[in-house]
């Protein structure tokens, strides 16, 4: 059961945080591991978890860090497991680690120990570690793991950066004509109308969506919400629908294809990674489906695997599930032959990562002139349908 709990450290500041035990005594002593005592535990509802925070990528990295240099170093993992959950300042991670302590106390090993902490550690960071732990690496296991969730988190910049910029702009558009539709037209509308002219049917039609949303703007404000609402309940209860809306992503212009690189890339990454800490090349397919977060994907990998099982090449098995372009199967393929398949993996992986690079860039370039387009049609539409009339009445009285 999971508590909600207030406890004293040992330098009297109180600490709030949140961990697993299976009554309040069970709490009061894992509290007393930590160093702390309980003042207040209560049970938290589950239904209360959906908005529960994940441990940041940063802290993670920083994990890895610490932990690989601390066993570098000699020390044993059980005591750096101590030192870091001493140092860490995230609640939440330190009861992790704090979990993680009391596995390991309690007979389990570092990998299943983790294992019981799923939003956490994710599987491919679990077979990783276990990986490690069989043959005597975990050093080098943890120093791979902290550099691939650095690149990860340089990954993750990079869709940010391709989504951020589109969707400030569109609001920034969306925000002045909404502003201009309520407020400036249905002034500008009074005077248009009085000076009795035809009215073209460009003004019209500004006329006509700008009363439309004077009457029902709270119509036009609830309806995303309302169409979010549906797709999340739609998206929940159908399975079918997800992967229909994943598939779509990956087809969406610029972007799709883009979106479909950094999901390979990370693919690549993570398999090179689980293959050369010498997992198997089906366990390892297995774990990097959990990881890619695209259905599509995973059902093309879901294919790649049950051909290797039957007994196709890894190459030949990614050709005929269509994931990646010629050039790389041929990678794959040398990688294959010559036995270095970890190593054509990782070239894989800065194939596709310097091409999202690339293409993030093409894309922006591409993205701010359109929307500078779409923003200047749209100003533009609404001050010739204002404008119009005012310069026919102009004419009029010159003529």
């Amino acid at each position: 059961m999971l508590y909600d709990y207030k406890a004293v450290s040992a330098e009297g500041r109180m600490v709030f945080g949140r961990i697993d035990a299976i009554n309040v005594v069970d709490l009061e002593m894992r509290l007393k591991r930590m160093e702390l005592d309980l003042v207040t535990g209560k049970p938290v509802d589950r239904h209360q978890l959906f908005g529960t925070r994940k441990i940041p990528r940063r802290e993670l990295i920083n994990f890895c860090f610490h932990l690989d240099q601390l066993a570098r170093s000699g020390v044993p993992v059980l005591e750096g497991l101590a030192d870091l959950r001493d140092s860490i300042e995230n609640p939440r991670f330190r009861e992790v680690i704090a979990g993680l302590i009391e596995g390991i106390e309690g007979g389990q090993t570092l990998s299943l120990a983790m294992a019981d902490h799923p939003t956490v550690f994710n599987p491919v960071f679990v077979n990783l570690i276990r990986a490690g732990e069989s043959t005597g690496q975990l050093p080098e296991v943890l120093s791979s793991l902290n550099e691939s969730l650095k690149w990860e988190d340089e990954l993750v910049s990079h869709t940010r950066k391709l989504l951020m910029y589109p969707a400030f702009v569109s609001t920034v558009v969306l925000g002045a004509t909404f502003f201009l539709m309520i407020y400036m037209v249905p002034q500008l509308k009074i005077f248009v109308k009085n000076m009795g002219q035809t009215l073209p049917p460009q003004t019209k039609l500004l006329f006509f969506v700008s009363d439309l949303l004077v009457a029902y703007w709270w119509v036009f404000l609830l309806l995303p919400v309302v169409v979010v609402g549906i797709l999340h309940l739609i998206l929940r209860s159908n399975p079918l629908a997800r992967v229909r809306l994943d598939t779509f992503k990956l087809s969406v212009p610029v972007i799709g294809p883009i979106l479909k690189k950094i999901i390979l890339s990370r693919f690549a990454n993570t398999f090179a990674m689980l293959y050369a800490s010498g997992i198997p090349i089906l366990e390892s397919i297995r774990a990097t489906q959990e990881i890619v977060g695209n259905l599509a994907v995973r059902k093309a990998l879901l294919r790649v695997e049950q051909s290797i099982r039957e007994g196709q090449n890894v190459a030949g098995a990614f050709r005929d599930a269509g994931l990646f372009p010629p050039l790389v199967v041929r990678m794959l393929r040398v990688g294959e032959n010559t036995g270095g398949l970890d190593k054509a993996l990782r070239n894989v992986s800065y194939f596709y990562n310097r091409d999202v690079k690339e293409s993030v860039e093409k894309a922006q370039a591409m993205i701010e002139p359109m929307l500078t387009l779409v923003m200047g049609a749209l100003l533009g539409w609404i001050m010739l349908s204002v404008i119009g009339p005012i310069y026919d009445v102009i004419g009029k009285i010159k003529t």
